[in-house]
């Protein structure tokens, strides 16, 4: 999620200061995603100095808003225009370790499927919890929130029995390499020779 638009489509609304944009943030998403006060500070702060937004003197009681400039009207346009790329995406951590587990000496993979599997059907429940939990037509954009996590989780549990599968089809004979099944096939050639 980019911090820096989040806090534009806010201030498009109209001026807050800092803490008025976190509530809001963490209102829009429904708090799935806490956002510290430090990241709206140093944000709105490169939001400034980058011409996007200006601020304001600070109110009596010391609070300074901020409000959206026209650049910074273009730039949030420009955004909600252009498709998120699968590579502006964090990495996949759970990928990773389970490729780093495939080829780490003594880890039981399928625990690590298992541990993770359990996990995410739990988070899935929950989501499902949430999800139903108001239908109320305000609640819409925390609602498409919740239904985006819960598509994820429950691609992650198809992709678990997907690994699981995997793990049966190219379980490797002890002491044969483990990794990229074509090694394991490689590794049989070989022997057979």
């Amino acid at each position: 999620m980019s911090i820096r638009h989040g806090l534009l489509a806010l201030l498009e609304r109209g001026q807050m200061y800092g803490y008025q944009l976190r509530a809001a943030f963490e209102e829009s998403t429904g708090s799935t995603w806490p956002l510290n006060i430090g990241q709206v500070y140093t944000t709105l702060a490169r939001l400034e100095r980058d011409g996007l937004v200006r601020s304001l003197p600070e109110s009596e009681a010391g609070q300074r808003p901020y409000e959206i400039t026209d650049a910074g009207r273009a730039d949030l346009t420009l955004w909600f225009a252009t498709p998120i790329s699968r590579a502006d995406r964090p990495r996949d951590e759970l990928s990773i370790k389970l490729a780093l587990a495939l080829t780490t000496p003594g880890v039981d993979v399928r625990a690590v499927v298992q541990t993770q599997r359990s996990a995410t059907m739990r988070a899935l429940q929950e989501l499902t919890r949430l999800k139903y939990a108001s239908d109320k037509p305000e609640d819409l954009p925390w609602r498409l929130v919740l239904d985006a996590m819960l598509f994820q989780a429950e691609a992650e549990v198809r992709w678990l029995d997907h690994c699981e599968t995997s793990l049966v089809r190219y379980r490797p004979a002890p002491g044969r390499p483990t990794g990229h099944p074509e090694a394991v096939d490689r590794t049989d050639e070989a022997a057979r020779r």
